[in-house]
């Protein structure tokens, strides 16, 4: 026992803070170097050990050194007195490791190793740094509830996509809660893109849009915090709040040219999913989510289309962050005549889904008007659209968020969202991060914003009613 605690003394490193040389106070490896507390932290039993048989070996060599009794007692008792010290240092780190705020629990089973992942991965690296933060952390006491769901939120974020979060329990209440009064938004969908937070759409008629906030804006703070690492999930949370209070989005909308603060009062947000109008034998039908009334609403829409006198239909799902698949599937099956709208691949098996409702728009001429404020739902609808021949899409590449998330709720009330399937069209073309490319690319500007134009509405009724003709400018941004 004597011969391994020497081995250990003499190649175990120590770390030491350097605040001699660096103000920062880094750490630096001095090699062959340790103390007795670090090497005993673990080995108390190593260390009495040695001292006794250091004291046994003193004893029996009395040959060649003569110790006297008050000697020999003398080093007994510095011995003693060691083993208490480094008991009483022991038991302060252990301290500090148990300590959690008031009125919180302790994590349990602190060390242990999962046997399937023992022999790949050293986990006790874990614990070494967990300990390493209850130790030191400046702030005392660190919470072990903190560390415990900070973790489960890096385990998450590993997999390096922004559509899969952990919630911790409090995070869940506001993600499954309803917005009924207390609580508020400020109606638009957010993404990531490039690593940057982004608006993807305002919806029509809520706050966001009031503010003056566009699809592509870049949201840099909320409220002052930075967005930089920040997830989808994390940014709807301080985005959401008590219906009248304002959130202060620092955002730009050309990039990084200029930056502003907007404040957006929250409010209860009601959207009416479908809207349409006639004008010129035109159907101009409008979905701004894919909700649970988009259905039966656009159901109330085709009606009225065929009731009328109509030569073509325009549907225009510009800045539609999506929603739900069945209704992306029921609208998408008015065209389809009951072949697959969306084919789902997982792990890689693919299984196709169609709507079930009758092709009564089948033989309209139809034109699905897109944007970069396109995704999820709507982006299934027109590349279902575009695949068949059905419609010609026209506007800009819509978002590309063909990504699916299963949620589940989790035995302690938190929960977590992971994509488990990602969208392909009908020929097999992946939207995720790819989008959908119109048929007829056409830009909306901001000067268009401003003079209230939009070309695109216009090139939609170009083509139902005959007028467009292909420049080959146009051509080629389609093939770029």
């Amino acid at each position: 026992m004597t011969e391994r605690f020497t081995r250990e003394a003499i190649s175990a490193p120590f770390f030491v803070r350097d605040t001699l040389d660096d103000d920062l106070g880094a750490t630096r490896p001095m090699e062959n170097t340790s103390t007795i507390f670090d090497l005993c932290q673990q080995k108390r039993y190593d260390f009495i050990d040695f001292m006794t048989d250091t004291v046994i070996s003193t004893i029996s060599s009395k040959r060649s050194l003569k110790i006297t009794k008050p000697v020999l007692g003398l080093i007994i008792f510095l011995g003693l007195l060691v083993v208490f010290a480094l008991g009483f240092s022991i038991g302060r780190v252990q301290g500090a490791r148990e300590v959690v705020p008031a009125g919180e629990g302790i994590v349990e089973g602190i060390g242990e190793v999962p046997s399937y992942i023992s022999d790949n991965v050293d986990f006790r690296l874990f614990w070494e740094t967990w300990n390493h933060l209850k130790d030191s952390y400046y702030r005392q006491p660190v919470s072990d509830k903190d560390l415990f769901y900070g973790a489960l939120k890096g385990l998450v974020a590993g997999v390096e996509d922004p559509y899969s979060v952990f919630f911790d329990p409090e995070e869940t209440q506001i993600f499954t809660q309803e917005l009924e009064g207390s609580f508020g938004g400020v109606g638009m969908e957010i993404g990531i893109r490039e690593d940057q937070l982004q608006v993807i759409a305002p919806l029509p008629g809520t706050p966001a849009e009031a503010a003056g906030l566009r699809t592509g804006d870049k949201i840099f703070a909320i409220d002052g915090e930075d967005t930089v690492g920040m997830s989808v999930g994390e940014a709807v949370f301080l985005i959401r709040g008590e219906k009248g209070t304002t959130v202060v989005l620092t955002i730009s909308h050309n990039g990084f040219a200029t930056v502003e603060d907007v404040a957006v009062v929250r409010d209860k947000i009601q959207i009416d999913s479908v809207k349409m109008e006639i004008e010129d034998g035109v159907a101009v039908i409008s979905i701004a989510t894919f909700n649970e009334d988009a259905i039966s609403l656009f159901g109330e829409a085709v009606q009225e289309v065929l009731t009328k006198d109509v030569k073509g239909i325009i549907l225009d799902l510009r800045n539609d962050p999506g929603g739900l698949l069945e209704a992306a599937m029921e609208i998408s099956s008015e065209w389809a005549n009951g072949r697959p709208v969306v084919i789902q691949r997982v792990k890689g098996v693919e299984h196709a889904y169609k709507g079930s409702g009758v092709p009564r728009l089948s033989g309209i001429p139809t034109v699905v008007l897109v944007n970069g404020g396109s995704a999820s739902a709507s982006e299934i609808v027109a590349g279902a659209l575009q695949d068949y021949d059905l419609a010609t899409i026209v506007g800009e590449v819509t978002f590309g968020k063909g990504s699916v998330q299963d949620y589940q709720l989790l035995s302690d009330k938190s929960s977590v969202k992971i994509t488990i399937a990602e969208w392909l069209t009908p020929n097999g073309n992946s939207i995720h991060e790819n989008g959908i490319q119109p048929d007829i690319l056409v830009p909306y500007t901001i000067e268009d914003f401003e003079a209230e134009r939009d070309p695109q509405m216009d090139m939609a009724r170009s083509v139902l009613n005959g007028t467009y003709e292909p420049s080959e400018e146009t051509i080629e941004a389609v093939a770029e």
